[in-house]
């Protein structure tokens, strides 16, 4: 074979190895309305900016007759490549070879370009569409998966991971998407459960479908397994891409800053009367977030999950910042199980690669009940707490109404190192609200007057009394808890100058192995 001949080998074999598991697969992986792992990679990275590795790997079992069938690259695509001019280092689960299913040299694959993001600073994005683990390859399939988790746990904190799930994700193959910092899913394709229908039917005797047991819209919504729904694969891949633009490469650099049209000093008469003279009465959090925001652009987190608190990405004079909401109008911005461990996991995230928090408090307090108290609210709400007493990176606050009992102290209060703590004129820092602080404070007195309207009366006077005396921020603010009391049209520009102070800031925690945060 003289050189020309190997140079056509070359490329003969290129062919044969980006047809993945062959046409007739390929087809039917488009009927089912999903992209081929090669077709995902292109769309989702710069164009012309990858570059695959491992091309030619293929398994190594002999068991049940796998050595006669063989396919190059063995079920997953692995490389690099570029988004919006960063570099990212991709796996893509290839479902028409062998279901996608994972053998030991797939793992080997993974592994590789995990270590090389680890060692080169940069994000690793995992597309999963598999079947799980390679039966015929046993143990060794096993051991593939854990290898995968290892650096999974290593790489978190040090560079941003994120999972795309365009298809089944079943049994072991959930916990390195577990593991990752978000999870994308895409509707009527995707799926995650720890057992199957099947499984489950068989052990509890339920009935129940894929969709209904891990589907994007049951993990986007009542689990909080995903982070993001999208409505196909294309829309996740723009997603990605989106969230990206609001992350640093790694944890030793920051999110990138990008050019500002809008006016650092823009006012926003509006935010003057958005908060209702009644205080019991909602209002829609993403507008005071959207009209204070860089172009109003707010990239939100768990859009469907605990909507009674709001997190997501955002910009201020173009830096990258995390907003943390409680959210009145969903169950009154009450922190509960599932609020409380939904911001913690982002506010910690946060923290990890550099991203400067912003949050806004309206907040009545943490849901009484039994369901809360059995479910652990102490453990969760602690977490939140942790989280935000743990975080050393510029902390800006605001109080916008309700700010009571330990749900004040939660929300980065100033006493949570809290950098610096603002408060609109309609804030309220109290132990608890007005009527329920009345009925302690004044119990024997209200339990001595036997007539209603003299007792209503006498209600009415004391809950004024109250809310003169702590309706309001300037209680907090002469103790210097809380920093100014501001204009709310002038919100923007404090949190933009005040952020702009706290650039250089430098904390560190204790030393110590690690932290032991009550999960």
């Amino acid at each position: 074979m003289n050189n020309q001949d190997k140079v056509k080998q070359l490329i003969d074999l290129r062919v044969e190895a980006k047809l993945g598991g062959g046409a007739k697969r390929i087809e039917a992986q488009h009927a089912k309305n999903k992209l081929t792992a090669r077709e995902r990679i292109e769309a989702l990275l710069d164009e012309g900016s990858f570059e695959e590795y491992d091309m030619f790997v293929t398994h190594r079992c002999d068991n049940f007759g796998m050595e006669k069938t063989k396919f190059m690259g063995d079920g997953v695509v692995t490389g690099q490549g570029t988004i919006d001019g960063r570099i990212v280092y991709i796996y893509a689960q290839d479902f028409t070879v062998f279901g996608g299913s994972l053998s030991e040299t797939y793992a080997l694959k993974i592994c590789k370009v995990m270590d090389m993001a680890m060692k080169v600073g940069a994000p690793i994005i995992g597309i999963n569409d598999s079947g799980g683990a390679r039966i015929q390859e046993g143990v060794t399939a096993l051991a593939g998966y854990s290898e995968i988790f290892q650096r999974n746990i290593l790489a978190s904190g040090v560079v941003p991971q994120i999972s795309a799930i365009f298809g089944p994700c079943a049994g072991g193959a959930v916990y390195s998407p577990a593991l990752t910092d978000f999870i994308m899913m895409s509707k009527n394709t995707s799926y995650m459960f720890v057992t199957g229908p099947k499984v489950v039917k068989t052990v509890t005797g339920e009935v129940v479908t894929d969709e209904q047991l891990g589907g994007a819209s049951v993990h986007g919504s009542k689990s909080g397994v995903a982070h993001f729904v999208a409505e196909d694969e294309q829309e996740g891949i723009l997603l990605i891409r989106k969230l990206l633009s609001y992350l640093p490469q790694n944890n030793l650099e920051d999110p990138a800053l990008v050019h500002c049209t809008d006016p650092i000093n823009r006012l926003e008469d509006s935010l003057n009367s958005i908060i209702p003279d009644n205080p019991n009465k909602p209002y829609d959090v993403k507008n005071v977030i959207n009209s204070i925001v860089d172009n109003g652009e707010f990239f939100e987190v768990h859009r469907h999950y605990a909507q009674n608190v709001v997190v997501g990405f955002a910009r201020f004079d173009g830096v990258s910042v995390g907003i943390v909401a409680n959210q009145p109008n969903y169950l009154a911005g009450v922190l509960d199980i599932n609020a409380s461990r939904k911001a913690a996991r982002f506010v910690r995230f946060c923290d990890a690669f550099n991203i400067p928090l912003v949050t806004l408090v309206d907040v009545p307090g943490f849901l009484p009940g039994t369901t809360q108290e059995y479910g652990g609210i102490i453990t969760h709400g602690a977490k939140l707490l942790y989280a935000y007493g743990e975080a050393t990176v510029p902390k800006v606050t605001v109080i916008l109404r309700k700010a009571y009992g330990g749900a004040y102290c939660v929300m980065s209060s100033k006493h949570l190192r809290g950098d610096i703590n603002y408060s609109w004129p309609t804030g309220e820092i109290a132990v608890m609200g007005p009527k329920g602080a009345i009925e302690v404070l004044q119990s024997k007195k209200l339990a001595a007057i036997e007539d209603e309207a003299e007792r209503n009366e006498f209600l009415n006077k004391a809950e004024a009394d109250y809310k003169e005396k702590f309706a309001n921020p300037y209680n907090a603010a002469r103790y210097g808890y809380i920093d100014d009391v501001i204009e709310p049209r002038n919100t923007r520009f404090r949190i933009i100058r005040a952020l702009q102070s706290l650039a250089t800031k430098k904390v560190l925690n204790p030393p110590k192995k690690h932290s032991n945060l009550p999960l």
